[in-house]
């Protein structure tokens, strides 16, 4: 799976060029999109998903809107799966109206707003249960997913998902939470899924026995230092698998060369390589 985390300073030349008018962020959205688009096309052949990290396209306002839409658009024209990256976590009122802006959308006395129609979204468990089951609600009638954080790839992390709660670690009481939450799945497969940092193998195996249903996202792959191969727990036989998630290190071999198409060829080669740890 492709994340994608476009930066307006970072982009083919060839996006660069489309946005020759318009406010600068109405140039830089129109550059952001075609960037995603081109990527897309080159990656789709190989992947399955394509995550898309929210902050980056709303940090350029409503054009960066816009660009996410078109984004999320051209990924499921292609086929993949689309799983928006915002970390959402608040109040139960306000957990579904962030469900609204991901899944379905807002009716008004216009007419109904279409939200983003995204296949999956990222949540924070912070605020507990009862926060993320707007979401896990919202998801299932659009038979869609929710990855928790559980424990995440950033080296500040341990601080608080490492420390004991209740005689286990926050990330095992976070694990467990997730099972519960996936119990309910119509299949055997949980449409409640757990981020689960690919920069700590050595919980991958636990999480796994305390998640047997869950499908696991798996960041940290590359720029952070994750390897594919130290990874097989999470592709243990059971309902579940797990989705081997990198950005950088499939982005800038593109930008290197200024061609999307290579891209494809760091896709392809982590392709291979989840493809035999899941195989062993």
């Amino acid at each position: 799976m492709i994340g994608l985390d476009p930066d307006p300073a970072r982009l083919l030349a060839q996006a660069v060029d489309a946005a020759a008018e318009g406010t600068a962020a109405e140039r830089a959205g129109r550059a952001v999109a075609f960037h995603c688009r081109a990527l897309i096309d080159a990656v789709a052949p190989v992947c399955v998903a394509v995550k898309l990290q929210l902050a980056c396209f709303e940090c350029l306002g409503a054009p960066g809107w816009r660009a996410l839409e078109e984004t999320a658009t051209a990924a499921r024209a292609a086929g993949l799966f689309v799983i928006a990256d915002g970390k959402r976590g608040d109040v139960p009122h306000t957990a579904a109206v962030y469900a609204q802006a991901a899944f379905g959308g807002t009716e008004t006395p216009w007419g109904r707003v279409a939200g983003l129609g995204a296949d999956a979204v990222t949540a924070n468990p912070m605020l507990g249960r009862d926060a993320l089951e707007p979401l896990v609600e919202a998801a299932r009638a659009a038979q869609g997913a929710v990855f928790v954080l559980v424990r995440t790839s950033n080296p500040g992390a341990g601080a608080l998902q490492d420390a004991e709660s209740g005689g286990a670690p926050w990330h095992e009481r976070v694990a467990r939470m997730v099972d519960e939450l996936g119990a309910s799945s119509p299949t055997g497969l949980s449409d409640v899924g757990a981020v689960v940092g690919a920069t700590q193998p050595a919980l991958v195996e636990r999480l796994r026995e305390l998640m047997p249903r869950a499908p696991f996202l798996l960041p940290g792959i590359g720029a952070q230092g994750g390897r594919v191969d130290e990874l097989r727990p999470a592709f243990a036989a059971g309902p579940a698998g797990a989705l081997v998630t990198a950005s950088r290190s499939l982005v800038e071999p593109a930008l290197e060369v200024d061609d999307a198409g290579a891209a494809r060829e760091a896709a392809e080669r982590l392709r291979e390589q989840t493809w035999a740890l899941s195989a062993q």
